[in-house]
């Protein structure tokens, strides 16, 4: 993660519209917090949950749709502005997809998958901004470790209600209707260094 130096006023949208294309910029209580684009691990598994949630829930042409699923939403809640890496609303509630850049409707659910750089920011600062903007469900996702946790907002507290692991094949909230294989979120993992020539002091036993 690199973040701004403390300012002395609040950081605006202008200094996030100043930030090259290949980083994210998020204001979080008034601090400019820049990110670099996520790692190949990271949008695997980002990706096959998205492409595991609109298959069912973003056509909203039948049971169980009705979600706008969207990958990395800028929400504008307040004075925040905050980049979840999959956010999904319920189209009762959002009918349309708006067409300036942020979103001022909080999502009923986000989804982080974490990253050594945001990981922090990720579980303590930006978890709390959702449950301030009433945000009904969090799944914090880690591709390293091969992990979903499932939280919901229940009198303002986030409550761990499931959490899973590697191959899981899982039913969750909000999306119960559908089983998740877990296996398919995850990029292989790097496997043991391979010899492709003898070494040169290598000789073969007689």
């Amino acid at each position: 993660m690199t973040r701004s130096d403390r300012q002395s006023r609040p950081a605006t949208y202008a200094d996030i519209e100043a930030l090259p294309d290949n980083v994210v910029g998020e204001i979080l209580d008034g601090e400019l917090y820049v990110w670099p684009r996520p790692r190949p691990r990271h949008a695997v598994a980002a990706g096959a949950i998205i492409t595991d949630l609109t298959a069912t829930y973003g056509r909203g042409n039948g049971s169980p749709g009705g979600w706008w699923i969207l990958t990395e939403p800028e929400l504008h809640l307040g004075r925040q502005v905050i980049v979840p890496d999959v956010g999904g609303w319920r189209r009762q509630r959002l009918p349309t997809i708006p067409d300036e850049a942020g979103i001022r409707t909080p999502p009923d659910w986000v989804c982080e998958v974490l990253s050594p750089t945001t990981a922090r920011v990720d579980r303590v600062k930006k978890t709390r901004i959702y449950a301030e903007h009433g945000i009904g469900h969090l799944w914090i996702v880690d591709p390293v470790l091969r992990t979903l946790e499932v939280s919901e907002l229940q009198g303002g507290r986030w409550c761990l209600v499931a959490a899973h692991e590697v191959d899981d094949r899982v039913r969750v909230p909000p999306f119960e209707e559908i089983e998740l294989d877990l296996a398919s979120w995850w990029a292989p993992l790097p496997g043991p260094p391979t010899l492709s020539e003898p070494r040169a002091d290598y000789r073969p036993l007689p």
